[in-house]
């Protein structure tokens, strides 16, 4: 029986695949770049090889696609509050009313952080 080197290379993108799950999943966002560096370097190292086969691949693509949707949602996720908390920030500056017309206006609040001192 021969050691197929091509097979060590797909088991690691394999299991650095699930991994990445795992992460996302978990929501440690943190862990992604390091994942990312990693995948990178064994996807080149796949593309390097001239007798690689899209068949053999075909596994890692379902799993790489599951884990794109993963990022996707995650990056939807992140944006979302992203956009509450500005408008949180808004909400918090701003103050609309509407005339006896219904015409809407702003009335902007001016924060003073100064300490005043009364004697």
């Amino acid at each position: 029986m021969t050691h197929d080197p091509h097979q060590a290379l797909i088991d690691e993108l394999d299991a650095l695949l699930d991994q990445e799950r795992a992460v996302l999943t978990a929501g440690r966002l943190e862990a992604l770049p390091g994942l990312l560096e990693a995948k990178e370097t064994l996807i080149d190292q796949l593309n390097a090889l001239n007798d690689m086969t899209p068949e053999r691949l075909q596994p890692l693509r379902g799993k790489a696609q599951r884990n794109q949707a993963l990022l996707d949602g995650a990056l939807r996720g992140i944006r979302t509050v992203a956009n509450r908390f500005s408008t949180l920030r808004k909400i918090r500056n701003t103050l609309e009313t509407y005339d006896r017309t219904g015409r809407k206006s702003a009335l902007l609040q001016q924060h003073d952080n100064k300490l005043e001192k009364r004697a």
